[in-house]
């Protein structure tokens, strides 16, 4: 059985291209993945919930920016038809990720505007045409969708992050300062995370990016919230490798992706639609 809810995890991948060719190092690299992100919440289709999941690294192209979110700089010449770089962009972390840590550029040549036009057309949209379709198709089978957008977050904002030097909490749940979700939904998710002892903020200091700004549309049944995972409750950071409080948080997020299938089909069956067909993730 399936339950109108998706995940995702765009930020998780791991596997290098083999025309990634960067001026750092491989264990430089890793610390801009969401490592383990979706293995810890794969739990989630147990419960009928479906999970998409990149490949690539966010390091090659960013699943989780607008496709015009382009720094020039990095290119050989001009993006037809004009980049449009937001604040990520200027701070280096744009679709295409112009420094891997401060002041330490990815790339030590520009790219071609076909090289990035080949991302785009093999990474980026067929992970967005992934999470689209899949949406849809429970949208239409349920009358409303239910998706959570998945990430880690190093336990400090650094000299990249809008709150450099600044600790972060366990959880960051956001929703576009309201512009995504149902408010009941963001203060639900919010609060079973603090009943069970994490520290939670709300939209600070992460508001929420692409995935969640495309596909959430609460007037029209569609409810998307972006969930950050402080790297301190598994990582041992130095490494990317895996503490003990791995096991630990997994559980957690098992039990988090049961009670949020329980929350939904309450909702879904007072609007007294029908359940959807198994989807492919």
């Amino acid at each position: 059985m399936t339950v109108p809810i998706l995940f995702d995890s765009p930020h998780s991948g791991r596997t290098i291209p083999h025309d990634f060719v960067t001026g750092v190092s491989l264990a430089q690299l890793r610390t801009g993945e969401d490592a383990f992100v979706d293995e810890l919440v794969s739990g989630c289709l147990d419960y009928g919930i479906g999970l998409v999941q990149a490949e690539f690294p966010r390091t090659y192209i960013d699943a989780n920016r607008a496709v015009d979110d382009i720094d020039e700089s990095l290119l050989a010449e001009p993006w037809p038809d004009g980049a449009n770089p937001t604040d990520k962009s200027a701070r280096g972390m744009g679709l295409i990720r112009k420094h891997i840590l401060r002041d330490v550029p990815i790339y030590s040549a520009p790219l071609s505007v076909e090289e990035v036009s080949v991302r785009i057309a093999d990474f980026y949209q067929p992970y967005h045409d992934a999470v689209r379709d899949n949406l849809d198709r429970l949208h239409t089978a349920h009358g409303a969708v239910w998706h959570v957008d998945w990430h880690s977050m190093k336990p400090f904002g650094n000299p990249m992050n809008v709150d450099d030097g600044q600790p972060r909490p366990d959880f960051v749940v956001s929703d576009r300062e309201g512009e995504t979700a149902d408010p009941d939904l963001v203060d639900a998710v919010a609060g079973w995370f603090s009943a069970r002892g994490y520290a939670v903020s709300v939209n600070d200091p992460y508001k929420g990016a692409e995935m969640i700004r495309r596909y959430g549309v609460p007037s029209d049944g569609r409810h998307s919230i972006q969930i950050e995972i402080n790297r301190r409750l598994y990582l041992y950071l130095d490494r990317m490798t895996k503490t003990d409080g791995f096991i630990r948080l997994k559980e957690n997020l098992d039990a988090f992706s049961a009670w949020l299938a329980g929350y939904v089909l309450p909702v879904e069956e007072a609007v007294g639609v029908a359940r959807c067909p198994e989807i492919t993730s």
